[in-house]
């Protein structure tokens, strides 16, 4: 298991809460890809190797591929796909279901949080995250719901928040 102190997670919104939905190509969504990639980057320039992802669609996604870049350029980053339980997936998108699949193949370690859905499995899987890590990356609009509660529970807890703020124009 890789130490906490060189652990870092992340937490972020889905489609439905970002301006552009699922439109990648809106230079919004660009704009927040590229400062993700800089707080990964500063992460890893702060210490951190290993990095936690829950897989959820929209901003983890985001994450989970700048990490991925980041571990070509430098091989001892590692990747960790938290993943809440085995139907995380199930009813997304097939090109989405695909895009997951990939990534996940990608990491160098998957985390089963649940072994079947419940409604506590998302935030059980947010709760490992942040009890795994000494560092959270936030893409974060103040809104009520999952990000927001994994935010709560990490300064509950104690662990340094990097905010990644999300463009809006």
């Amino acid at each position: 298991m890789p130490a906490r102190q060189e652990s870092c997670c992340f937490t972020g919104h889905r489609p439905a809460k970002l301006p552009w939905g699922y439109n990648e190509s809106d230079p919004r969504c660009v704009r927040l890809k590229e400062r993700i990639a800089d707080a990964v980057l500063l992460a890893y320039q702060e210490g951190y190797r290993h990095f936690l992802c829950g897989m959820a669609q929209g901003c983890d996604l985001y994450f989970c591929e700048a990490v991925l870049a980041l571990r070509e350029r430098y091989p001892e980053v590692t990747v960790e796909a938290a993943i809440p339980c085995p139907t995380q997936a199930d009813a997304w998108p097939e090109a989405e279901r695909r895009r997951y699949r990939e990534l996940v193949a990608k990491c160098d370690m998957e985390t089963m949080v649940s072994d079947t859905y419940s409604s506590a499995c998302m935030q059980r899987r947010d709760r490992y995250m942040v009890d795994h890590a000494m560092l959270l990356i936030a893409a974060f609009d103040g809104t009520a719901g999952g990000t927001r509660y994994t935010v709560e529970y990490a300064l509950r807890r104690g662990i340094e928040i990097f905010d990644v703020s999300i463009p809006t124009e």
